[in-house]
């Protein structure tokens, strides 16, 4: 249905004549692309990360009416990324803008892998005219057929009407449930035709949307505050809808008013710091062998997780935002659907100072037998993390990133191994510190991510650790970070090898079939950046990863240039999930 008129048919809304000011000589106008970005405005969108095409420049003349930052990349899956995480950063919605065609296409990837980690990115596209449809217009191509499996909506705007109000409907769907990304394609004509204001439907912010924040069935809360109050050895894992749902307070707030131990994946690593007495991460399986409860927040049982196959406990409770993900790969003693942060605040209520002596004293024990395995976990590796061979070995790297880090750096993992393993040595120190590819496993993620957290945060650090595969897909892009005052540290660990597939291609076919399609050029990588003024830096010998590291720290903050430090690691050391080829069990 239409909606034409807002004072005939949609009362409840505005029109726009106090909102909305085109440039148009008829002030009475307002055309479609500043109607997007009135409507990204009330959104509380405050940038949109693009690449310029013909179908959508009336976007940009109205976002700079509405001081919307104009990011332009090299190349849109940088855009995607960047989208996400600036979502995932800020906790906003996030906003790619492409032209139509090899537009939209190059931003696929960007878009899937926000789908797969669940973060509210709008996805706004262009598309040839309306008058032109199905005549072959230039860049035409199905666009909303092609990204309806990965957005949780996707539609054509048909009318310039409508404009603002689908931009409302597409980024409240980006918020409904798990959060996840949308789709809106906008015919050109749609785009640049003018109309009076009075026929403008424009959504009034604060006036549209129900709260999120749901605790669920409350039967169900008191029952899980039943279960933690009278466990002896429970465990909770917090995963990426914790974090992004910035529901991080609450859930912390959970462990230490029950002292139960936490174990963090995705975007929640950093909810605790390292050293707190509630942090675990080394000994997820050790625990999850012996615990009586375990409670999984905010993370499906994906491959990940073993689709939930290697959990065996006598009681298993989850929590999600999503009804589709609870109870999904195998079966579970309760589920609650609802926010997280709710959630918890909701069971610790519940709980009410419920947890006798007798079994806060079993907790004590519980934790103090956990921390124990944590060191001993620790000491097994720390021959490898203190490693002195050459070629570099892999967790020394990991291990040299994690000594580095302050209370206010980014870490950000692009590549297979290198994330696999430095997911065994980084401690992020905060909340929001940690951002890896998530479940969709893309590499390329790295230089979008970089971009928009040090916009996000501008007087934070930020350091990426790619593979020398992961690096190559979109490093054209730091010049990008650069251009817009966004300079970070990339880290590479190169190996010249997109090491990870090679290990089971090695396994399944020996040593001369198993280096096909995946070796790659020695790239000294520390002469990139130096091309536009910033610095690099190759290292071989182990002892000298923290003098680079710094150095780099200090060229960054003195020339306002991205930095390099392109580290050579052995081809031949692998992660140990990668050696088990667990990602596909």
């Amino acid at each position: 249905m239409a909606h034409v008129s807002v004072k005939a048919e949609r009362p409840q809304r505005t029109t726009a004549e106090d909102a909305l000011k085109s440039k148009s000589a008829d002030a009475n106008t307002v055309s479609g692309g500043h109607l997007v970005a009135k409507a990204l405005k009330a959104e509380g969108v405050d940038a949109i990360f693009t690449l310029c095409g013909g179908h959508i420049i009336d976007i940009y003349d109205g976002c700079l009416d509405e001081s919307i930052k104009i990011v332009d990349v090299r190349h849109e899956q940088t855009a995607a990324h960047a989208a996400d995480g600036y979502a995932r950063q800020t906790g906003k919605l996030g906003c790619v803008v492409t032209t139509a065609g090899p537009g939209c296409t190059n931003a696929v990837t960007g878009i899937a892998t926000a789908l797969r980690s669940e973060s509210p990115v709008l996805h706004i596209g262009g598309q040839s005219a309306l008058s032109q449809w199905k005549m072959g217009g230039l860049q035409d191509l199905p666009h909303v057929d092609m990204m309806k499996p990965i957005t949780k909506f996707a539609s054509t705007v048909m009318s310039t009407e409508r404009i603002a109000d689908m931009v409302a409907m597409a980024a409240r769907e980006c918020f409904a449930g798990a959060y996840g990304p949308s789709y809106l394609e906008i015919p050109r004509d749609v785009l640049d035709r003018e109309i009076d204001i009075s026929h403008a439907v424009l959504p009034q912010p604060g006036h549209y949307r129900a709260s999120t924040k749901s605790v669920g069935d409350t039967g169900a809360v008191e029952q899980l505050a039943d279960i933690l109050v009278n466990s002896e050895r429970p465990a909770i894992l917090f995963g990426q809808q914790v974090w992004a749902a910035r529901g991080h307070q609450e859930a912390i707030a959970l462990l230490r008013g029950l002292d139960i131990p936490g174990y963090f994946n995705g975007a929640s690593r950093g909810l605790l710091p390292p050293g707190d007495p509630h942090h675990f991460d080394r000994t997820r399986s050790f625990a999850f062998g012996r615990a009586d409860v375990i409670v999984i927040i905010g993370t499906p049982f994906d491959f990940r997780m073993g689709y939930g196959k290697r959990i065996d406990v006598p009681t298993l409770v989850q929590v999600d935002m999503s009804y589709a993900t609870v109870g999904k790969n195998r079966d579970i003693t309760l589920g609650i659907v609802g926010h997280p942060g709710a959630v918890c605040e909701a069971v610790l209520e519940a709980a009410g100072g419920r947890l006798k002596n007798d079994k806060r004293q079993l907790r004590k024990q519980w934790m103090k037998t956990l921390a124990d395995a944590e060191d001993a976990a620790l000491q097994k590796l720390m021959p490898m993390f203190k490693s002195e061979q050459t070629p570099i070995h892999p967790y020394r790297v990991a291990y040299e990133i994690n000594e580095f880090l302050t209370d206010d750096t980014i870490y950000i993992g692009d590549g297979g191994d290198v994330v696999t393993i430095s997911a065994q040595a980084v401690r992020p120190h905060s909340p929001g510190h940690w951002m890896d590819p998530g479940a969709l496993g893309s590499l390329g993620v790295g230089t979008g991510f970089a971009l928009a957290a040090k916009l996000a945060h501008p007087d934070k650090e930020v350091l990426c650790y790619y593979g020398d595969g992961a690096f190559g897909m979109t490093a054209f892009d730091m010049e990008t970070a650069d251009r817009f005052g966004a300079p970070y540290i990339a880290v590479i660990g190169n190996n010249s090898a997109m090491n990870q597939i090679r290990y089971g291609q090695i396994a399944k076919y020996g040593e001369q079939r198993g280096n096909i399609g995946n070796k790659l050029g020695d790239m000294e990588f520390s002469h990139f950046p130096k091309q536009w003024g910033g610095f690099g830096i190759e290292v071989r010998d182990p002892a000298k990863i923290a003098p680079a590291l710094r150095q780099a720290r200090a060229e960054v903050a003195k020339t306002g240039k991205s930095a390099v430090v392109n580290i050579w690691v052995d081809p031949n050391e692998y992660a140990p999930g990668t050696k088990n080829q667990t990602m596909y069990k």
